[in-house]
């Protein structure tokens, strides 16, 4: 049996009902791993792991293993009862829960707070592996530099690492581009071609917004995910390639199945380890050090001097909800840094009029909820629900 779950103490008395032949593991990403190393015969997961989700978890364990029994079990409900039967007073809330290391971000990127943190420990975690990862997230997160990272961090990291945007090909050709094409295939085709498939043999290819794939693709790319064998267009010889297949995309696959615009077996075959990347704004604690990075950045490649955020400038950069994430964060520091030439700092005046305008708007927001001081009470009394409201006034 396997248990996983990041209560020490649930796990032991789990383990102590098995007989004490139980293994353990912290976490979902621990128990993916374990199952690397001899599948049980059952695996019992916590309902609240802390990094994936166990539903999920459990339904990728069915798939992969279909002979596992998995159950989801309740530790808050079951563990006190044992604990009473054993006769032991029950521990502390976070007993059994230890403080999670410092994990190193992947290369080219930053990120001290949890979410980022979980991310890093697990893509460093299925890196060395060959499994196939889906990398998710909004546009402008970051996806590349995940997929980038984990191949570096892989045994291929030495070998090429060819990156194909399904959505910037047309249809009609991209299924020569990734699988190459003979001579005289179609018009055009002068002389014979291997495919970016072929060009990422014993590497990694990384297919970013494959949920634009077209069908008729992605059936072909099911037979090269599946076998390793890559048909070029227009021929009937097959070539085998060894090749880490990772991807990424910023649409919902799962509704895009249910739609019929995706083929549920690729999908299932590329989220054996799925990555999720948060958006910027749910990780405001990493805006500033990543500002300061991505100026030192642009200084560097252009050679301009280098230079630092004002307080009230990280500030602003610190509040702003960034829809455009860390692309849009890119984008506003290079124009500020155009605008604060000869500057030392950057100032509040060299940021985007959007940042100018959703700090208006949150002020007028906070002051509209703001109670009228005692001393002005009579006036915005008088004026409730006019323009002269005490909100006006602060």
């Amino acid at each position: 049996m396997l248990i996983a779950s990041a209560d020490a103490e649930f796990r032991r008395l789990l383990c102590a009902e098995a007989g004490g032949t139980a293994r353990e593991a912290g976490g979902g990403a621990e128990a993916l791993a374990a199952l690397d190393h001899g599948v049980p015969a059952a695996v019992w997961l916590d309902r609240r792991l802390p990094d994936l989700e166990a539903a999920e978890l459990a339904a990728m364990i069915r798939r992969l293993h279909p002979a596992i029994e998995v159950r989801l079990v309740e530790p808050r409900a079951a563990a006190p009862a044992a604990r009473r039967e054993a006769g032991a007073a029950p521990p502390p809330a976070g007993a059994g829960r230890e403080p999670s290391p410092w994990v190193e971000p992947l290369p080219g990127m930053r990120g001290c707070g949890p979410a980022m943190q979980q991310l890093f420990h697990l893509a460093r975690l299925v890196a060395p592996r060959e499994t196939a990862v889906l990398i998710t997230g909004e546009s402008g997160t970051g996806k590349e530099l995940v997929a980038r990272g984990i191949h570096q961090l892989s045994r291929r990291g030495q070998q090429p690492c060819v990156v194909v945007n399904c959505a910037a090909l047309p249809e009609s050709l991209l299924e020569a581009e990734l699988f190459g094409h003979a001579r005289g295939a179609f018009t055009g085709a002068v002389q014979a071609q291997l495919g970016r498939i072929h060009a990422a043999h014993r590497g990694t290819l990384f297919l970013d917004e494959i949920g634009e794939l077209p069908l008729a693709v992605q059936a072909k790319l099911l037979r090269f995910v599946q076998e390793g064998e890559v048909q070029r267009l227009g021929s009937p010889d097959v070539f085998r390639v060894d090749v880490r297949l990772l991807a990424a995309t910023n649409a919902d696959l799962e509704r895009r199945v249910e739609e019929g615009r995706f083929r549920a077996d690729l999908f299932y075959r590329l989220s054996v380890f799925p990555l999720e990347l948060p958006p910027l704004r749910q990780r405001p604690e990493d805006v500033v050090e990543l500002a300061q990075d991505l100026m030192d950045g642009l200084a560097r490649r252009t050679g301009a001097g280098g230079k630092a955020l004002s307080p009230r400038a990280a500030q602003c950069l610190a509040e702003y909800p960034w829809p455009g994430n860390v692309r849009q964060l890119q984008h506003a520091l290079e124009r500020a840094m155009i605008l604060a030439d000869g500057a030392r700092e950057i100032q509040p005046e060299h940021l985007p009029a959007a940042l100018h305008r959703f700090a208006a708007a949150e002020a007028a927001g906070a002051a509209t909820r703001r109670p009228p001081r005692h001393a002005d009470s009579e006036f915005a009394n008088r004026t409730w629900g006019g323009i002269g409201t005490q909100a006006a006034w602060a």
